[in-house]
Order: structure tokens, then sequence, then C-alpha cells
């Protein structure tokens, strides 16, 4: 007909209609979103935190702390104020008020746990000088020769370098000896030392 387009000649603006799908040539491989077996597959995946690292585990040289004051070597307390350098460490502290605890519940109710209990501050006292100041310290050490009947210790002695007994000591034997009669022993040889630093 006259006017009218051969057969086929439509067909490439049919191919670009929106939405048609392109017809594909014998042999052409098909194209398409599906991935070739064995492919690797694109997917938007937040890659997960890693983990925090584990803290390294303590050593016994981590674990324990020297007091200053009177050389006893304990495991460290888990506390976040700092130790002060010349102060009783916290664990040493702890000890004494454990160990000497059964002593401050009965004191009000017997003199005798009372009596125990002046000794053993008197004796913690004087190992713990640097923390206690001069004045406690010499109180300590008139406290400890009174309650000992032993000679006083002279004025102006410098502290001793060494201790034969501790509040570590005292400790480890409660099980097996009284308290009072350790705490008798400990204020005896804290004296003794104080003395000898003294003599010498």
């Amino acid at each position: 007909m006259p006017g009218a387009h051969p057969t086929g000649a439509d067909e490439p603006r049919a191919q670009h209609h929106a939405g048609a799908v392109p017809a594909r040539l014998p042999g052409q491989p098909r194209t398409g979103s599906r991935t070739a077996p064995g492919a690797a597959v694109g997917h938007d995946r937040r890659v997960p935190t890693p983990p925090p690292a584990v803290p390294p585990a303590r050593t016994a040289a981590d674990a324990a702390v020297q007091c200053p004051g009177c050389g006893s070597v304990l495991a460290a307390l888990e506390t976040t104020a700092p130790e002060p350098p010349a102060a009783p460490t916290a664990a040493c502290a702890r000890l004494f008020e454990e160990t000497t605890r059964g002593l401050r519940d009965e004191e009000g109710a017997d003199p005798r746990p009372a009596a125990t209990l002046a000794l053993a501050e008197a004796a913690w006292t004087a190992q713990h000088a640097a923390g206690a100041g001069p004045d406690r310290v010499r109180a300590a050490l008139d406290a400890l020769a009174t309650r000992t009947a032993s000679p006083p210790v002279p004025e102006g002695t410098a502290r001793p370098a060494v201790w034969r007994t501790t509040i570590a000591d005292v400790a480890a034997d409660l099980d097996v000896i009284d308290l009072a009669v350790l705490v008798d022993s400990w204020a005896r040889a804290v004296l003794q030392d104080w003395r000898r630093d003294a003599a010498g």
C-alpha cells in the first residue's frame, strides 16, 4: 500500500520501546542479574566489630605489693586510689583490721581484749612510722615499753630498716596460737627492733 512501511521496519523501534527486552540473537550469551555458578555474589554486609583484646594475665609480681611500713608482701587489693608512698598499703591495713576485728567486737565487754587491741595498735603504729607522724610513733613506743614492762626507746632513734615480726606473721599463726599471745610477741619484737637500732 502507498505510504505503508515494509514489514519489519518497525521492529527496531519496538525493541527500543520502554520496558521492552531486546531479543537475544542466536549464539549470544544470556544477560541479566543471574550469576554464573561459583562466582562471588556482591552483598552489602556490615563487617562485625572485632572483640576487645583480652587483657594479659596478671603475674605474681603484679598481684603482690610490699608495704613501705613493715615490709610485708601481700596480695594487692583492687582499688582505684593510688597507694601513698609512705603510708601502709591498703592490703596491709585491711589485714590489720581483719585480724583485730574480734578484739574490737569484744573490747566493750571484757578488759582483756581491749588491752590486747591497744597493744596491737601500738605495735602497728610503731612499725608504720612514716604514715603515723613522729608524735604518734613516740606515744606508741612509750605504750609498748609500758605494757611489756620493757626499757623505753631513746629519743631520736631512727626507724628500723628490718622487722622480725609483722601483722602478716600474726595473721598466719592465728589458727594455732591465741591472738593475745601473738600480739604480745609481736609487740615485744617491734620494741626490740627499735632498741636494736638505737644500740647500733
